[in-house]
């Protein structure tokens, strides 16, 4: 509606959900008052900050497509679902689990981030990171209830950073990066949880017999690149998984 006042809503304190998307908004002080709030949703306007007066129940946001630079002044306690989508975002630092220890989904692909490293929720269950410039995996260890993670689109060429204590990790996806060798994806053996990787659109997976040297080095994948992985592919992955074991004993 090309909204570019709501101090109208200050009056409404019971409300619960409030969609104000696709308007001009640039300050949501209004909104201090409505401590009933449950779920909020800002999505393309032109915000350049989250920080909002802390709202007791508020448990969803979405601010995604607007201007906002940083995490500042997001602290509500029962807040589960957080997503900033397509903003200018260039570090994690600022998330702080101490205010949002009810956290566990968050939404930043789009954004300009280049390192994992400052991310202060641990507790996340579901992270969204496809579409930044992330170079470097720092800080992950500290996931250790971590479900999802998605690194689509980024700029990574090594996976140094995964770690056993994030004993969780079911999903990762890894799309479209800078991965060449097999040796880097040898490195997710850390993760004891692993069952689904997408790997496609890395250099490596042009390379010959692509998925039974990915499967040779993670033998507990049921599906990789979102196809399930059959039982001949995984005994013929074993096959080579021996033979290189073979090769190193000679070495």
């Amino acid at each position: 509606r090309g909204l570019t006042d709501i101090s109208l809503l200050e009056r409404f304190i019971h409300l619960r959900y409030v969609d104000l998307s696709k308007n001009k908004l640039k300050d949501l002080a209004p909104l201090s008052s409505l401590t009933q709030l449950l779920w909020l949703k800002v999505d393309r306007n032109l915000l350049t900050s989250a920080s909002m007066q802390e709202l007791p129940y508020l448990q969803v946001i979405s601010f995604d497509r607007n201007h906002i630079v940083d995490f500042e002044g997001i602290t509500h306690p029962l807040l589960a679902n957080l997503s900033l989508k397509e903003n200018k975002i260039e570090t994690l630092l600022g998330l702080s689990h101490d205010h949002l220890f009810s956290l566990q989904v968050l939404e930043l692909r789009g954004n300009k981030i280049n390192t994992t490293a400052g991310l202060g929720v641990s507790k996340l269950k579901k992270l969204y990171l496809a579409k930044n410039t992330i170079c470097s995996l720092e800080g992950l260890e500290e996931f250790e209830q971590l479900e999802i993670l998605h690194l689509r689109d980024n700029k990574l060429e090594a996976l140094d950073g995964f770690s056993a204590s994030m004993k969780c990790l079911q999903y990762l996806n890894l799309r479209s990066n800078g991965i060449k060798s097999f040796q880097e994806v040898g490195k997710l053996q850390v993760l004891p949880m692993l069952q689904a990787l997408v790997l496609m659109d890395n250099p490596c997976a042009q390379e010959p017999d692509y998925r039974l040297q990915v499967l040779s080095r993670l033998p507990r994948l049921q599906r990789l690149d979102k196809e399930t992985v059959e039982e001949e592919e995984r005994e013929e992955a074993e096959k080579i998984r021996q033979t290189r074991r073979e090769k190193e004993k000679e070495k």
